[in-house]
């Protein structure tokens, strides 16, 4: 399903085109712009809902001599593992609160290898929004290997999507929820379609956080019992 697809979804079960709302500062919202949210957050929710491998991403970089501070890519949503590579050797950190690295490290003149690392709010005077803090200071310049959750380019933009392309359904059915939410439509619907989209979500997560995490040869065919 693309992103027109789902415009005109919406737009069939809902049976409302959303024409334009007057705001009460005095602006106006157009059609469009009703629906993209709708979606936008629909999609906000599956996203923080659901680790589809599809949605991970990996970045490499280095870290810098001296600085315990790590760069945090601008799409960045969770972390799914961190690594540093000494002399050929992949290390992965380990997660650590932000209170544990610098009681454990608590001057710059403890350097060497990172092993741990934790999010951080950004230094003063950096643009991104998070960092990632280093422990302890690294003392040469290790290649780090970052991979990540990350919040794709919405079908709103882009037109398609994975989830759209993958798993339509849980992308309508949330979609709907907001916007019948929106419209302050009658209980027993909206009641409806959050059954459904709750009906999607867990075949998604099925799939998501189940079917791409395993395989026959670790975890056996699954099987139904017979009676």
């Amino acid at each position: 399903m693309n992103y027109t697809e789902l415009k005109a979804a919406i737009q069939g079960y809902t049976e409302n085109i959303f024409p334009v709302t007057d705001l009460a500062n005095g602006g106006t919202l157009s059609s469009d712009e009703q629906i993209n949210t709708f979606i936008r957050q629909a999609e906000q929710r599956v996203y923080n809902s659901i680790q589809f491998a599809a949605l991970r991403r990996t970045v490499t970089g280095n870290t810098t001599p001296a600085n315990a501070y790590l760069a945090c890519p601008v799409d960045f949503l969770a972390v799914y593992s961190m690594s540093v590579t000494v002399s050929g050797r992949v290390e992965y950190l380990l997660n650590k609160d932000t209170n544990f690295i610098q009681a454990a490290y608590p001057q710059t003149i403890y350097v060497g290898v990172p092993r741990f690392y934790s999010l951080f709010g950004a230094p003063t005077g950096a643009p991104a929004e998070l960092t990632f803090l280093l422990g302890p200071t690294p003392d040469a310049a290790y290649p780090v290997q970052l991979t990540y959750f990350y919040y794709p380019e919405s079908i709103v933009t882009a037109g398609t999507s994975w989830l759209g392309d993958n798993f339509d359904s849980v992308l309508l059915y949330g979609s709907l929820v907001e916007a019948y939410t929106f419209m302050k439509g009658e209980a027993d619907m909206l009641q409806l379609y959050d059954t459904k989209y709750k009906e999607a979500l867990a075949l998604a997560k099925r799939l998501g956080d189940g079917m791409q995490r395993q395989d026959a040869y670790r975890s056996g065919q699954t099987r139904t019992g017979v009676s």
